[in-house]
């Protein structure tokens, strides 16, 4: 991947408030493929009896690494924001494991991009969350002459 990407990525990240409070780190970054991940912090309990990490936390997660995905996709994409995120919650992420994303862009139109992401907890057999999203695209504007016959 080339580095202006991954440079221009991880300063995505770092740029999302939430982003830096929940300490998400760019685990890897290829062409429309993301990787992000976040520590467990006492902090992001939803509930305090069973130590389990709030969905609130995941889903920011789950998109964050879907925007990072589709800003790494070879079309030239500059800008992005979700339109919609479905998220399914399969079961809770073990208390004190760190949890990973991994998107996917799988399809780009001329304005939307679609993204499948996975979460996963110290345990990749079963995932801890799915999500299909959608997002918008914004692409460096044009140079005079280019698109034209």
């Amino acid at each position: 991947m080339d580095n202006r990407k991954t440079a221009a990525a991880r300063q995505f990240i770092e740029a999302i408030p939430h982003s830096r409070a929940l300490g998400m780190v760019l685990d890897s970054l290829e062409d429309g493929v993301a990787v992000i991940s976040m520590p467990y912090d006492p902090r992001f309990v939803g509930d305090p009896q069973t130590g389990v990490i709030h969905g609130g936390a995941v889903s920011a997660l789950m998109d964050t690494c879907g925007g990072a995905a589709v800003m790494s996709h070879p079309t030239g994409v500059i800008g992005t924001a979700t339109i919609d995120l479905r998220i399914d919650y399969m079961r809770p992420a073990k208390p004190g494991d760190r949890i990973t994303a991994r998107a996917e862009c799988y399809h780009v139109t001329r304005a939307v991009a679609f993204v499948r992401a996975t979460a996963h907890d110290a345990d990749t057999s079963l995932p801890v969350a799915t999500a299909t999203g959608a997002f918008t695209l914004e692409r460096a504007p044009a140079r005079k002459g280019e698109g034209t016959a």
